[in-house]
């Protein structure tokens, strides 16, 4: 009986500790870890291993993983996200990501135009280098019909979106059809899990094989704009891309490519053209591209019906454009660091200074994009060391806020998470969670000081250049494992945030 109560006091103790959150707490405790040190380990912020600890957030099956490792838990961490995350949304996070350990190695996309209507058909040939079984493979289709002017895009897909039903998706792995979940699903922009199952058979691709997988869809003319583009989101080896149209419409093809590392270039190689029957065939292709370039092919054609289709695609992105406006662009050591409080009243002359150039760089700005949430600019982003930011909210007449050494007073605990773009990389947004309300203290020329309450989107766009002036982007509030989508993904463009 002795030995039998330590024992079940032992197993009473496991139990309380069943939840991924307490046994986080455990096993920090255990080693001895503030939650700053824990955080600087995970590369998270401290604030969100609170949040963990407080079961107000749960975590990625990604962190963990990784937790269990820092902390030498022994796979109990693991073992106890699994138990806690029961949720039907946990259970696709429970699956292995669709990409981990893949290796592509050969990437073909085959697109044509006929009669109205773009049919693309791609083919992956996938092998399984990681550990563990894989069972989905994620697939995006995006649509821009006029990519140099977003309003005018955005505006044709609310009114027309693109439909399952038209695209008429179909997928094979091998000789075997695969079912697929749909992701997400907005009016330009779909994104699909291709499952390795269907209704008779489930054909997981295992660690050290190979499959081939195909699938095909098509979209018409009115919706489809004058490009296509491959991205370069898993280790490839050989990327390949054919484009047919009917030789009457006598069709020129260029390309351009980014990377991480450089900002666009025309392609290496030229794309080459055959005449096939009644098409004519423009084919590229290349070897080891860098993970997370991006090919970007265009064509022009003279039958066109839409002579607007047939203007040449901007190819300057939106951070050029930003650059060419002055703003100083992601990786300037002004963006990271803090900016400099003004001594006032007696550097009043100077900070209306910065004042009058943010508010000029405004001008500037506004005649590239159209800012339907609002927007703010920071002194460091015209490249000013100064803790200078002004915000105008969405409101037409609104006056736009000035802000002076602020610095958030007081912040709510209940967030939200929306879509945030920065014009210092602006070809991107992200989904960053932020306070519904914040008191911001900050200063008057005259150097005397108030407390002002913002909430719900101009609590966003206040926070947002708050921040800047700290020397953070929003990329540093982005849950672990989120990742900004390019600015062609997102559908928001000049709309309010909402709120319930």
């Amino acid at each position: 009986m002795s030995q039998q109560l330590p024992e079940r006091k032992a197993t009473l103790e496991r139990e309380k500790r069943a939840t991924f959150a307490a046994e986080l707490t455990h096993w920090r405790s255990v080693r001895g870890l503030s939650k700053a040190a824990l955080a600087q380990r995970l590369n998270v912020d401290p604030s969100y291993v609170s949040h963990l600890e407080a079961s107000r957030e749960h975590g990625s099956s990604q962190l963990a993983r990784r937790s269990d490792t820092e902390l030498d838990a022994g796979g109990a961490l693991w073992r106890a996200w699994q138990r806690t995350d029961a949720s039907p949304q946990a259970a696709e996070q429970n699956d292995p990501p669709s990409g981990a350990g893949l290796l592509v190695l050969e990437d073909e996309a085959a697109l044509r135009y006929d009669d109205g209507r773009f049919h693309l058909s791609m083919r992956r040939l996938l092998r399984n280098n990681g550990t563990e079984p894989v069972t989905r493979y994620l697939v995006r289709i995006a649509v821009d019909r006029y990519p140099s002017e977003p309003e005018r895009s955005n505006a044709l897909y609310r009114r027309n979106p693109l439909t399952w039903e038209e695209l008429q998706l179909t997928a094979r792995c091998a000789d075997e059809p695969m079912g697929w979940t749909v992701k997400h699903d907005r009016d330009a922009f779909k994104e699909v899990w291709l499952q390795f199952q269907n209704p008779t058979s489930r054909f997981p691709l295992y660690p050290g094989q190979e499959t081939e997988i195909s699938y095909s869809y098509s979209v018409g003319a009115e919706k489809w704009g004058p490009w296509f583009q491959r991205a370069v989101r898993l280790p490839t080896r050989r990327l390949a891309v054919e484009l047919a149209f009917p030789r009457d419409s006598e069709p020129s093809v260029w390309g351009t490519e980014t990377s991480m590392s450089a900002d666009f270039a025309p392609l290496r190689t030229p794309p080459q053209r055959t005449e096939r029957g009644a098409h004519s065939v423009f084919s590229w292709a290349t070897l080891d591209p860098p993970l997370h370039a991006r090919f970007r092919l265009e064509w022009r054609l003279k039958n066109a019906t839409d002579e607007k289709e047939n203007n040449p695609v901007s190819t300057l992105s939106a951070s050029q454009a930003m650059a060419n406006a002055g703003i100083v662009q992601d990786g300037d050591p002004v963006l990271t660091r803090a900016a400099r409080p003004f001594d006032l009243p007696t550097e009043a002359e100077e900070a209306q200074e910065v004042i009058t150039s943010l508010m000029d760089a405004v001008g500037r700005v506004r005649q590239l994009h159209t800012f339907g949430k609002g927007m703010g600019i920071a002194a460091p982003q015209i490249g000013i060391d100064r803790s200078a930011a002004v915000v105008f909210p969405p409101d037409a007449g609104a006056e736009p806020i000035v802000l002076l050494n602020a610095h958030v007073a007081e912040a709510s605990e209940d967030e939200d998470e929306q879509y945030e773009g920065c014009l210092s990389f602006f070809d991107v947004r992200g989904l960053a969670p932020r306070p519904l309300s914040i008191v911001v203290a900050h200063s008057s020329l005259d150097g005397s000081t108030h407390l002002s309450r913002f909430t719900h989107g101009l609590s966003r766009l206040v926070h947002h250049e708050v921040d800047h002036l700290g020397g953070v982007l929003y990329r540093e509030r982005m849950r672990p494992g989120v990742q900004p989508i390019p600015v062609e993904e997102y559908r928001g463009t000049g709309q309010h945030w909402t709120y319930g």
